[in-house]
């Protein structure tokens, strides 16, 4: 009998150490599931973090960038065209009842140095008095002679070719000349004029 009772204590207290040690596991796995959930919360803010301060850096070197970009540009059109050789030709158009522009040609000195045709979206900004820059260029000091070819749509909507010639002398300095398109209403028909700007 004893034999038998020592085995059925021994029996119980291995049965309440085997309780015992599933209760220290269990406790010891929810402690470590919640310092693993710490673990991964805390990862996931660095991680947000990093992402943001990347982000930042991101931003700020595509602001360098597009600074760099514009400083490029400028330098670029300083050293290509220098302000005293540099002549530069603009269009612009007054109502535009009489004319609508689909094109204009120009050609410095028996040469064609610009051709553009116009989307219908820069015909009207042209007719709500927008100014188009149609070409830049250096030209040496000396005679010179522009002549300004538009092309559209004229009265009774009908095809219009009309040219304007200017004759100038290149001095030192920028020159600006304006191509005008303005409606003469009296005559019924558009008025083309190159223009020198003061």
């Amino acid at each position: 009998m004893t034999k038998t009772f020592i085995t059925l204590i021994a029996t119980a207290l291995v049965g309440v150490s085997a309780a015992a040690l599933a209760q220290d596991a269990t406790r010891l796995d929810e402690d470590a599931v919640a310092a693993g959930a710490r673990g991964v919360a805390a990862e996931e803010a660095r991680a947000r973090q990093e992402f943001r301060e990347l982000d930042e850096d991101v931003q700020a070197l595509k602001k360098e960038v597009l600074d760099l970009n514009r400083d490029l540009f400028l330098l670029e059109e300083e050293l290509l065209f220098p302000a005293n050789s540099q002549v530069a030709f603009f269009v612009s158009m007054d109502v535009g009842e009489y004319f609508e522009i689909d094109a204009v040609q120009l050609t410095v000195d028996g040469k064609e140095v610009s051709n553009h045709l116009y989307t219908a979206r820069e015909a009207d900004a042209l007719a709500r008095g927008g100014v188009h820059r149609l070409h830049l260029a250096n030209l040496k000091t000396g005679p010179h002679e522009i002549v300004a070819t538009f092309i559209g749509q004229g009265p009774n909507v009908r095809d219009y070719r009309r040219g304007a010639t200017v004759k100038f002398d290149k001095g030192i300095g920028a020159k600006y000349f304006e191509l005008e398109i303005t409606d003469r209403v009296v005559k019924q028909q558009p008025d083309f004029v190159i223009k020198e700007w003061e």
